[in-house]
C-alpha cells in the first residue's frame, strides 16, 4: 500500500484533485529523489519551511534548484529564515521530517511558488515521507497553487 500523509490525502481529495502516488528507494535529498523515482529535477517539487515572527512560507520550487532567501525576502517584504529540521513537525506534524509536501494548504501554511514550476507538464512531490511522491497534472498543479503567491527565488543548481 502506498503512503500518503493522511492531512495531505483529505485536502487533495477535498480539491477533487486527481492524483497518484507512487513508490521510490528512500532518499534523502531531492535530487537524490528524482534520481530514485526516475523523474526530471525541474518536474519534482520540494517544499522549503521558512519562518519569521509573522508566521511560517512555504516556499516551492523545482528540486534542481536552490532557494535565495534574500530574494524572497525581498519580494515578500519579509525577514524570513529556514526553519531548522526538528523544528518541523511543529507544522507538518503527520510527515516524517525532511518530507515536506509541497502543499502547504493542506497545512494552513502561506505557499509561494518560483513560476519556474510552472511549465512543467507533471510535477510530483513528497507524499509525507521520504519513500512516496505525489504526482499531478500541470493543471492539477495550477489548482494546488491556486491561492499561492509568485515570486522568481529560486536559482538553478
Amino acid at each position: 500500500m502506498t503512503h500518503i500523509a493522511p492531512r495531505l490525502r483529505r485536502y487533495l481529495n477535498g480539491l477533487k484533485l486527481h492524483y497518484d502516488v507512487s513508490v521510490h528507494a528512500r532518499t534523502d535529498t531531492a535530487g537524490e529523489t528524482a534520481h530514485a523515482a526516475h523523474v526530471p529535477g525541474d518536474a519534482l517539487a520540494k517544499g522549503v519551511l521558512l519562518a519569521d515572527d509573522r508566521g511560517a512560507v512555504l516556499a516551492v520550487l523545482p528540486s534542481t534548484h536552490h532557494i535565495s532567501v534574500e530574494v524572497l525576502n525581498n519580494a515578500l517584504g519579509r525577514r524570513l529564515s529556514l526553519v531548522q529540521e526538528d523544528r518541523l513537525p511543529e507544522w507538518f506534524d503527520d510527515c516524517t521530517p525532511g518530507a515536506v509536501p509541497a502543499a502547504g494548504g493542506a497545512y494552513g501554511v502561506e505557499v509561494v511558488v518560483d513560476p519556474s514550476l510552472e511549465c512543467a507538464e507533471e510535477v510530483f512531490f513528497e507524499a509525507g515521507d521520504h519513500r512516496h511522491l505525489v504526482h499531478v497534472d500541470a493543471e492539477g498543479f495550477e489548482r494546488l497553487m491556486e491561492t499561492a503567491r509568485r515570486a522568481n527565488f529560486s536559482v538553478h543548481d
